[in-house]
This record gives C-alpha cells, structure tokens and sequence, in this order.
C-alpha cells in the first residue's frame, strides 16, 4: 500500500469509532485543542516564519502571502473559531421524520457523519484548523492536503491537534495531513477510492478546475469567487461606493471580495468618481470598458479576460451596463455562482435581482464579504460551496452530514 492508502486506512478505522462518540467527548477534545493553539503560539509562529520565508524567495503573490502569514491576533482568531464550534449543536443522532406505516413499520431519518472527508487547499493555514474541527465535530475524520508554501504552519498546527487528540484519548488518526506536497499526491488523494467519502476543493480556479477533472471520489466544488456588485440607477450612490470599497478593499485574496463593479449607465458619471476616489486610497487598479475609461481617463482598456478573472488583488473589473437587464445577463455569462449584491432603492429591482440571479449567495444593499460561515452563523466553514448538489454557500456543520433511515418492524415481510 502507498503511505496515502494508510493513511486512508487509519482514517476510515477512526472514523468509524468517532461516528459514535459522544458530543461531551468531542467538545472535551476541540476545547483542549484551542487551548493548545494558544498555549503552543510561539511553536506555530516560528513554522508559519520558516513557511513566509521560503513563499518570499519563491516569489508568491501579496494576496497569497497575506494568506499565508499567521500572527498572534490570527492564532487566538483560530483557536476561538475552534471554540465556537465546540459551543454549538452536535449535528450527528438526530432522529427526524419517524413515521408509521399502514404495515406497521416505523420509519425515520438519522443525522450521520459522511465519514472520512478528504481537503485539498491553498496557502491557508487556518484552513487546517478549522476543516479539523468541524470534521471531527461533525464526526468525520479527514485528510488534509495543503499546498507546499504553507506545509511548515499545517505540520506544526497537524501535530498539536493530533497529540491532544491523543492525550483527550479520541483518535489521533481523524485528523491527518498528507506529508508529500508533490502534484502527484494531490491526484492520489482525488484517487483515494475505497478510502474518501468526499473531497472538498478550497482555492482558486486552476485547483477547483483540476480536481474536478481529475477526482474518482465524490467533491463538493468550493472556494473560487468572481463576485459582482451592481450599483442600480436608484441607488443611494455613498452606500454604493462605500460596498465596493469594502467589497474590494476590505481584504482582497478572499473569495467573498468583489471581482466585478456594474454601473447603470444613468449613474454612470457621477458614481465612478465617487467609487474611485475611495478604491484610490487602496491603490486600486480599474480595468474598465470603453464608457468607463471615458469617464476615468487613468482605467486600464478591459479585456474580454477581465470578466472571468478572479484577481484576488486590488485590481477591479469594471463596466457600464444599460441597466438591471444588462446587469443581470452580465453575471449570468460571468459569475462563479458565489456572491452577487444589487445597491439599489427599488424594491421591484431588488426582488428581480435576488429571484433572478442563480448563486449561492445574493445581496441587497450589503458587501459580498458577508458570505462566510461565521457571519451566517453556522460557526466556523469548511467551504462555500457554488454547486447545488448536497450543500450551496458556507458549509457548516450540518452540510457534514448525511443520513441514513431507521426502520423498525415486528416481523413484517413484503
């Protein structure tokens, strides 16, 4: 067997005893763990140095590094995220529809763990912790596989979640990480049938694209977001430029930031002005159609890329529409399916705008950086899904469960 197919063997073991461990065992396991992510700071701190290091020499991206770098303030961010999770409802053993057949046979659906869950992710360390958690909370084991720039911080952080597994005497082996970061273990762990119940991508495109052209094993499409904001001819054209700033600016690299700025053509020449003076105080580089950069002469000439990119930096598509039609045809050709948000004072506009767009999170009047799990109060995400099968936008806890049902007879045959 490779060292992958152990390591889905000891996963599948484990998660068949943590499946049916009690939510006092599981909440005891994930609070000694976050004390051990403060306890053990400076451990982590020196890894996640080692790891920013050798991403500088390589010549990473300052959104990815910004993702990469961990300090005390995200540290503390961790462990209280694992917290979280231990405080809210254990989804796994609710019993729901019991019913009674005219043949007498009781029938009823049972929350479940999926099982072993298999992560592929970038350049995010806190991904490691709080994948663990709502896996194991949800009663899951999973394997972690992170990207090579980040495999000093996701050891590290691994090792402290697995040695106080084992000292709370719950199963070391729920949680593990894929020790090779060469592309060849990536395929493998997309392979890992017979081991993996699902696979869940986090990270841009080109990973989202791979895995799902590659994978064997059932995947549930997260993380990649080119996400729209639509500034209507009605809107209050302040709280228009102060949600794109945040949209954009608040933090970049995120795959809730906004990619996309539409512009009602009406409101064209006096909002541009007003947005771009508060994108300026970022740096922020526009890339816009050809009525955008008449009105800021200093935009760059979009391309038809442009529409399609996910910058993850601050770098802003931008274009003017006719109005809510052209906007709404616009995203249906562009978006990812992630987050979408209409400033808009028409409530006709409004209800046109959220029955019509088909992704997994769409707003009125507020920043797309609002899809989170967090935010949404599920706790602490393993993804945002911008698929339809089994789990669409953040996916908490609940979203890491099945179910399977209960019949109950008295001898009754067919």
């Amino acid at each position: 067997m490779t060292a992958l197919e152990l390591q889905g063997q000891a996963a599948k073991a484990a998660a068949r005893k943590l499946a049916i461990a009690g939510s006092a065992d599981k909440n005891r396991a994930l609070l000694a763990i976050a004390d051990a992510l403060e306890d053990r700071q400076e451990e982590i701190l020196a890894a996640n140095a080692q790891d920013c290091e050798n991403a500088k020499k390589n010549g990473i991206s300052p959104s990815l590094l910004d993702r990469l770098t961990l300090n005390p303030a995200r540290i503390r961010a961790m462990a209280d995220g694992v917290r979280e999770v231990a405080a809210l409802a254990d989804p796994v053993g609710t019993v729901t529809e019991m019913v009674t057949r005219p043949n007498g046979l009781m029938i009823g659906k049972k929350t479940v763990p999926l099982g072993v869950i298999g992560i592929i992710y970038e350049a995010r360390p806190n991904v490691t912790v709080d994948a663990a958690a709502l896996c194991l909370k949800a009663g899951n084991a999973v394997i972690l596989r992170g990207g090579k720039e980040a495999f000093q911080s996701n050891n590290t952080l691994t090792n402290i979640m697995r040695e106080t597994l084992q000292q709370c005497t719950v199963y070391a082996d729920a949680v593990q990480l894929v020790q090779s970061t060469e592309r060849e273990s990536a395929t493998e762990l997309m392979q890992l049938t017979g081991y993996l119940d699902v696979l869940i991508p986090r990270g841009g495109k080109g990973l989202i694209e791979s895995v799902s052209r590659n994978a064997k094993v059932p995947v549930i499409v997260t993380g990649w977001g080119n996400c729209h904001v639509y500034i209507d001819d009605t809107a209050d054209l302040q709280m228009g430029a102060n949600i794109i700033e945040n949209a954009k600016c608040s933090r970049p690299s995120v795959c809730n930031a906004a990619e996309t700025l539409l512009v009602a053509r009406s409101v064209a020449k006096n909002f541009l002005p007003l947005a771009k003076a508060q994108l300026d105080t970022y740096s922020c580089e526009i890339r816009g159609c050809s009525e955008t950069c008449s009105i800021l002469p200093d935009a760059i000439p979009a391309t038809d890329e442009d529409w399609d990119t996910e910058y993850g930096n601050y770098t802003l598509a931008v274009k003017v529409v006719s109005g809510l039609d052209e906007a709404l045809e616009h995203i249906a050709a562009h978006s990812s399916g992630h987050s979408e948000c209409i400033v808009t004072e028409s409530y006709a506009n409004a209800q046109r705008f959220l029955n019509e767009v088909d992704s997994a999170a769409v707003y009125v009047n507020a920043s797309t950086r609002f899809t989170d799990g967090g935010e949404f109060g599920l706790g602490a995400e393993i993804g945002i899904s911008t698929q339809k099968l089994h789990a669409r936008g953040p996916m908490g806890l609940e979203e890491l469960t099945s179910y399977k049902y209960l019949i109950y007879g008295a001898g009754q045959i067919r």
